[in-house]
C-alpha cells in the first residue's frame, strides 16, 4: 500500500508537515544561536536555549493542527490551560526570545513561510546590532558595595571622603546587624570613577572599618545576584 502524499488529514499534506517542521526548527535554531552569541551575564543555560527551539517547533505543529477550525482552537486552549510554568525568568530579554520563537512558530504553522523567514532575519539583525554597538547602556555602571564594621563606629560620615575621591555617586541602600549583632553591615550603590582603582578603594575602606569584610560586586546590573 503506497504512502498517501496528497491528503494527510483533509487539511494539510505530508509536504506541508515536512516544510513546517523543518522550517520552524531551522528558524528557531537560528534564534537560539543569536541568543547564545548575544547573551550577557551569568544566567545562560543550555536547557533554556533548547526549550526556545522546542517551543517554536511545537507552536508550529499546534497552529498546523488548529488550522481554521475554531472549535479545535478552543479545545487546544482548554487542554493547554492545565500546564503550569513555575520557573522564574532571570532576564527580561529572555521573555522577548520566548515571544519571538512563539511568533515564528505561529507564522510557520499557518504557512506564512516568507513572513516567518523575513521576520527572523530582520529581528536577528536588530538584536545583533544592538548587542554589537551596546545600545542603551548606561555610561555610569552602578555597583553594590557591602561593608561590615564594628557597631561603635559612626558610619554616617565615615566614608564620605573616600566616596568623593573614588566614586561618581554613592547611595546607602540598607543597614543591617550581622554576626549576632556584633557588626553592622552597610550596603551602598556606588559608581566608581575608574575601574582600575577598585583595589585601592577597597583597601582604604578596610583601614576605616578596622579590617572587617568589604565586598564590591562589580556590574550587578548585568549579573545575577
Amino acid at each position: 500500500m503506497g504512502l498517501q502524499t496528497q491528503d494527510l488529514t483533509g487539511v494539510f499534506s505530508i509536504a506541508d508537515v515536512v516544510i513546517v517542521l523543518l522550517l520552524s526548527f531551522g528558524l528557531c535554531a537560528a534564534m537560539g544561536w543569536v541568543y547564545q552569541i548575544t547573551h550577557r551575564g551569568a544566567s545562560y543555560t543550555q536547557s533554556f536555549v533548547q526549550t526556545l527551539v522546542l517551543v517554536g517547533v511545537i507552536v508550529a505543529v499546534i497552529m498546523l493542527v488548529i488550522g481554521s477550525d475554531i472549535a479545535r482552537a478552543f479545545a487546544l486552549v482548554g487542554s493547554l490551560s492545565i500546564i503550569r510554568f513555575r520557573n522564574a525568568i532571570k532576564e527580561t530579554r529572555d521573555v522577548g526570545f520566548i515571544f519571538l520563537t512563539i511568533a515564528l512558530g505561529m507564522a510557520v504553522g499557518t504557512r506564512f513561510y516568507l513572513l516567518a523567514t523575513i521576520a527572523a532575519v530582520f529581528i536577528s539583525l536588530i538584536i545583533l546590532i544592538m548587542t554589537r554597538f551596546n545600545w542603551y547602556a548606561r555610561r555610569a555602571v552602578s555597583q553594590i558595595l557591602k561593608i561590615e564594621l564594628p557597631n561603635q563606629l559612626e558610619y554616617a560620615t565615615l566614608f564620605n571622603n573616600l566616596f568623593l575621591k573614588y566614586t561618581t555617586h554613592a547611595e546607602l541602600i540598607s543597614v543591617d546587624a550581622v554576626h549576632n549583632g556584633t557588626l553592622t553591615e552597610l550596603i551602598y550603590s556606588v559608581g566608581l570613577k575608574k575601574q582600575i582603582q577598585i583595589a585601592a578603594f577597597v583597601s582604604e575602606i578596610k583601614k576605616l572599618n578596622e579590617g572587617n569584610r568589604v565586598s564590591l560586586i562589580a556590574g550587578y546590573n548585568s549579573a545575577d545576584l
